[in-house]
C-alpha cells in the first residue's frame, strides 16, 4: 500500500474585502486551496452586503415587500444572527445594515452622519422585524429600508465551513486566515508542541507588531479592534463598530478584543456581543460563556488576560 506524501502549499488572495491566507499540507494541496477558493466564493455570493446581487441582498431589496425563500446556510446564519441581536446587552445586532451602509467607514466614500440622519435610520434597525419562517426557510424584513448585515457573523462562519471541509478532505493540518478571523487545525509543523504561535496585535504600531504572541492549536482566534477601519475628519477620528443603540461609534476604553473559542462563529458572535461594554463587564461574560477566553487591550495599550490563559500560553520575547 502506496504511503500518502504530504506538501505544504500556501495561498494568498483577495476576497471578501481582505486578504485572505490559506496553508495547508494534502497530498494535493493545490487541489484542495482552488476547493477552498471556490467556497469563498460560493459564500460570499451568498452572505455579502456589498454585492448588489448576492444573495442576501435579494432579502434586503425586498424588505417591506414580501418574505424571501433562502438557502439553508443563509437562513441558519440570519437566525443565529438574530437570536443573538436580540439578546439582553447585546452589542450586535444584523439589523444594522442601515448605519453601516450610510456611514461606510473603511470604504473610499465614508462620511460623518448628522444626529439627525441617525435618528432617521435608527428605527430601521430593530432585529426583532427581521421574521423568519422555519417551515419555508424564508426571511421577511417587516419595514421598507430595512437591511441585514452579516459582517460580524459571515467570517467566523465561514472559517468554520472551510475547515470542516479540510478535515473531510484529509488535510494533516490547515491555518485559515480570512484578515485577522484564524482557525488552526492539526500540529504546527514548525514547532515541536504542534502550537501555532499567533500575534495579539499592537494597536498603536506597525500592522506586523505584536503586544505578545499567544499558542493555540485546533482553535480560533477573532480580534475586533478599533485601529483597522476609520475615519479621520479635522480632529475627530470614527472607526468602524457601531453601537446598535446610539447609530454612532462605539465609546470604549478598548482598541481591541480577542477571543480564542472551538468555533471561530462563536468568537465572532462574541468579540461583536461585548464590544462597546465595560470591561468589568465583558470580563464578567466571558468568565460566565463556558470555552470562551478573552484577551482584551486597552486604548493605553494595558492587556488584560481571562483566567484560562495561562502564563505558559503566552510568549512575550517580541
Amino acid at each position: 500500500m502506496s504511503q500518502r506524501v504530504l506538501r505544504e502549499e500556501t495561498r494568498v488572495i483577495y476576497q471578501m474585502g481582505t486578504t485572505i491566507t490559506l496553508k495547508v499540507a494534502h497530498e494535493d494541496p493545490a487541489w484542495l486551496l482552488t476547493e477552498l477558493e471556490g467556497l469563498l466564493l460560493d459564500y460570499e455570493a451568498r452572505f455579502s452586503a456589498n454585492d448588489a446581487n448576492s444573495e442576501l441582498m435579494a432579502v434586503n431589496h425586498a424588505a417591506g415587500q414580501h418574505p424571501v425563500v433562502v438557502d439553508p446556510e443563509l437562513f441558519e446564519l440570519i437566525k443565529i444572527g438574530k437570536d443573538h441581536s436580540c439578546a439582553a446587552d447585546s452589542q450586535l445586532n444584523i439589523a444594522i445594515g442601515p448605519l453601516v451602509q450610510k456611514w461606510r467607514i473603511g470604504f473610499t466614500d465614508a462620511k460623518v452622519l448628522t444626529p439627525s440622519e441617525v435618528n432617521t435610520l435608527l428605527p430601521l434597525t430593530d432585529p426583532q422585524q427581521i421574521h423568519l419562517n422555519e417551515q419555508e426557510q424564508s426571511v421577511f424584513l417587516a419595514k421598507k429600508g430595512m437591511l441585514i448585515d452579516l459582517g460580524s457573523l459571515a467570517k467566523g462562519y465561514i472559517a468554520d465551513k472551510l475547515r470542516m471541509y479540510c478535515q473531510q478532505n484529509q488535510a494533516t493540518y490547515v491555518l485559515i486566515n480570512l484578515g485577522g478571523n484564524i482557525v488552526t487545525y492539526g500540529s504546527a509543523p514548525n514547532h515541536q508542541d504542534g502550537f501555532w504561535r499567533i500575534g495579539i496585535r499592537d494597536p498603536q504600531g506597525a500592522r506586523q507588531q505584536s503586544l505578545e504572541i499567544i499558542k493555540i492549536k485546533d482553535a480560533s482566534l477573532v480580534t475586533s479592534g478599533i485601529y483597522e477601519r476609520y475615519l479621520k475628519q479635522g480632529t475627530s477620528v470614527y472607526h468602524h463598530i457601531i453601537d446598535p443603540k446610539t447609530g454612532f461609534p462605539t465609546k470604549s476604553d478598548l482598541a481591541s478584543l480577542t477571543i480564542i473559542s472551538q468555533s471561530s462563529l462563536e468568537g465572532e458572535i462574541w468579540t461583536t456581543r461585548l464590544f462597546g461594554l465595560s470591561l468589568p463587564q465583558i470580563m464578567a461574560q466571558l468568565t460566565n460563556q463556558s470555552g470562551l477566553e478573552g484577551i482584551l487591550v486597552t486604548k493605553e495599550n494595558q492587556v488584560i488576560h481571562t483566567s484560562g490563559i495561562k502564563e505558559n500560553d503566552l510568549e512575550r520575547n517580541i
